[in-house]
């Protein structure tokens, strides 16, 4: 699926170089290459204040600690979408409300989003799934008419571009009070472990996170609040640092095979290629046809046969987790959600596809759709 391999080779001296100056200078953790990369990564995406951490997991946890949600306040998230999301709502004790998301963009359903805010509700959590925005300007409205927080969940997102009806342009992760990110080796920036980070453009709450990151310590050995023990390593901020400034190379690289999946696949009725959305750019984590007018499981064998890998995400949604199940909740409700666990299939999607891989790939998926 991901060929991280030969994206190393192509900048093995840049990644070869920050880690050894992490050896020789033994600066392992809160070292000067994590300094780098977040300003480098600040001034990347427009973001006031980013924030490294362990993992984007703990991005999410640390946002919404930020926000001083308490016990029984419902958060707002979609229902098709990996694990993370509603986790960290679950391990605070507050109230996952799961919503449908759109068919075509698999993002979260504004309307459904609407229909599910309670006198209870304190935050919603979008999540740019595979590459591309929720509909921000719709949402941030939308919060703001009920006085709400917005986190979004750029995890898969990194690098896309919003634009806002009066030309506006914003980076996924930095539209709504706090944006969190992943930086599992897979991600679009992806470093060569564990990493994640926030970001903000409130000092106040930028200040906060910060101190929660680090077991709710401003002043050595004085304890503030509660946190955690969360931090990027310098070694992963030197990988980060050194593939950042080929992330724009990346995204092109993934949005030109997409391009060719999507002309490859455009007469085929058994498939539906990645609806997109109006104001937003896709930057590619994934590319995830819908696949409706052949067997979704049977196509995935077929293609493993041939060497080539596909992968779901996600088979199950939220509310038919048996670790989320909710008496609110029963099959059915959010039937978008449902429908796409049953069909998604994701291919192979990288920097390094090259139009014979593609060409193999594509033939391939559509020779077994005609069988």
């Amino acid at each position: 699926m991901v060929d991280l391999q030969s994206q190393y080779l192509r900048i093995k001296q840049e990644i070869d170089a920050g880690i050894q100056d992490v050896i020789d200078s033994a600066a392992f953790v809160k070292g000067p290459k994590v300094t780098d990369f977040q300003h480098h990564l600040e001034a990347y995406t427009g973001a006031r204040h980013v924030i490294p951490v362990g993992n984007g997991t703990d991005a999410l946890q640390i946002a919404l600690m930020g926000l001083g949600l308490r016990p029984g306040d419902e958060v707002i998230t979609p229902t098709f979408t990996f694990i993370a999301t509603a986790e960290v709502v679950a391990l605070l004790g507050l109230t996952p409300v799961v919503v449908d998301v759109d068919w075509e963009t698999m993002n979260m359903d504004i309307a459904s989003v609407r229909r599910a805010i309670t006198p209870r509700t304190k935050a919603i959590v979008p999540v740019h799934l595979f590459g591309q925005c929720a509909d921000m300007e719709a949402l941030m409205a939308l919060a703001e008419e009920h006085h709400l927080y917005v986190v979004e969940d750029a995890c898969q997102a990194i690098g896309a571009r919003y634009t806002f009806a009066n030309g506006e342009t914003k980076q996924a992760g930095t539209i709504g009070h706090i944006g969190c990110t992943s930086f599992f080796p897979s991600k679009n920036l992806g470093c060569y472990g564990d990493g994640g980070a926030i970001f903000t453009n409130d000092d106040e709450l930028a200040a906060k996170m910060r101190a929660i990151a680090n077991h709710g310590m401003v002043v050595r050995y004085h304890h503030d609040m509660i946190g955690v023990n969360s931090r990027l390593d310098s070694i992963q901020a030197a990988v980060l640092d050194a593939k950042l400034p080929h992330l724009d190379e990346y995204i092109a690289a993934r949005q030109k095979a997409a391009a060719y999946y999507d002309e490859a696949f455009k007469d085929c009725p058994a498939l539906l290629v990645p609806g997109r959305q109006a104001h937003s750019t896709h930057v590619f984590h994934q590319y995830t046809l819908r696949v409706t007018g052949t067997d979704r499981d049977k196509l995935r064998e077929g293609l493993a046969e041939r060497g080539i890998p596909a992968m779901i995400y996600y088979p199950v949604p939220l509310h038919q987790q048996k670790a989320y199940l909710d008496p609110r909740y029963k099959d059915g409700d959010f039937p978008a959600a449902e429908k796409l666990a049953a069909c998604v299939l994701s291919l192979p999607m990288h920097t390094e596809l090259d139009n014979e891989q593609l060409e193999y790939i594509t033939s391939s998926v559509l020779a077994l759709c005609r069988k």
